[in-house]
């Protein structure tokens, strides 16, 4: 990138937030501070009025307007891409507002990134998976966010899937996020005096209370690098044959999928994964055509859960 789009990108990035940290543009151009300071002085000489603060960071004068941004071809599709995105994996609400957003966008898109859009809008598709076509529709994710904005205690009947029971908690929200086809949203939990972990889609009913919360949380990329390095994991290293990978294609993730290796006729592949328990008892629908290479724990639960079977099929077998 020339300095003229970086100075350009720069000034971008100053309207897109109230405070920006000369480091956090420095890490995006991947330019040193001194540049940094100097592409912001040059934005000052061209006359817009940023205001620099020691340890604080960069903002521009509150009342300043820039004329429109106009947007690429890559940006206009990148748009659209998002919007399929948002369409099949946020909730009711969200759809809504980020559509009406994109209306607004394509409002000062020039002639050509219109029609750009309009030939590639059916040349993009989300589909969603099985696991993900059964998770409910929620219409909570706007609520959540204006809720951990302002800081308010929620009220929530949540119905707790490992003890089968429907709760009434008040709690303290920090962040959503989206992982395994759910979005889950991070809460200090009053009733429990602990942080949740709790699935949207498991929400029964929501309350936003006239409460406000003045406890300091944890954000939530600090709570979810914590709780990673509190999670113990085990390193599962096996191989399977050709034949049978390709059906664990997308099974593999669920299970703690790392990274592989093709060794001959064989896939090696490795996982982290959070229970042996459970990783043994998936590795019996494909063991026969696959090996355990490590742990030997692994190895020693899948002999015994599999003379288990046997056993059992062979008193069933003689009592007959």
């Amino acid at each position: 990138m020339n300095r003229i789009d970086r100075v350009s990108a720069i000034l971008i990035q100053l309207q897109s937030r109230r405070v920006v940290k000369a480091m956090d543009i420095a890490e995006r151009f991947g330019i040193s501070l001194r540049t940094v300071y100097r592409d912001v002085k040059t934005l000052e000489e061209a006359g817009i009025p940023i205001i620099g603060e020691a340890g604080v960071g960069y903002s521009i004068m509150d009342g300043y307007r820039l004329p429109p941004v106009m947007f690429t071809r890559e940006e206009a599709t990148a748009f659209l891409t998002a919007e399929k995105f948002v369409e099949k994996l946020t909730d009711t609400s969200t759809m809504e507002h980020h559509k009406s957003a994109m209306y607004k966008i394509r409002a000062i898109l020039k002639t050509a990134e219109k029609q750009l859009l309009e030939e590639i809008d059916d040349s993009i598709e989300v589909l969603k998976s099985h696991a993900q076509l059964a998770v409910k529709n929620t219409d909570h994710i706007q609520t959540l966010l204006n809720s951990i904005a302002r800081k308010q205690v929620l009220t929530i009947n949540y119905f707790a899937n490992h003890s089968q029971e429907h709760t009434k908690r008040d709690i303290e929200p920090i962040g959503v996020f989206f992982k395994d086809s759910a979005w889950h949203l991070i809460a200090f939990c009053r009733m429990r005096n602990d942080y949740r972990d709790f699935r949207v889609d498991r929400i029964n009913h929501l309350v936003v209370t006239d409460k406000i919360f003045h406890n300091k949380h944890p954000t939530l990329k600090a709570y979810i690098a914590q709780t990673a390095k509190e999670q113990e994991l085990d390193l599962v290293i096996m191989r399977v044959d050709k034949k049978v990978y390709a059906h664990l294609e997308h099974q593999k993730y669920y299970s703690g999928f790392v990274s592989e290796k093709t060794i001959g006729s064989q896939i090696e592949m490795t996982f982290l994964t959070a229970s042996l328990e459970g990783f043994a008892r998936w590795y019996l629908m494909f063991g026969d055509q696959a090996e355990i290479l490590s742990p030997d724990s692994l190895k020693e639960r899948v002999g015994n859960i599999a003379a288990n079977i046997a056993q059992k099929n062979l008193q069933l077998t003689n009592s007959y």
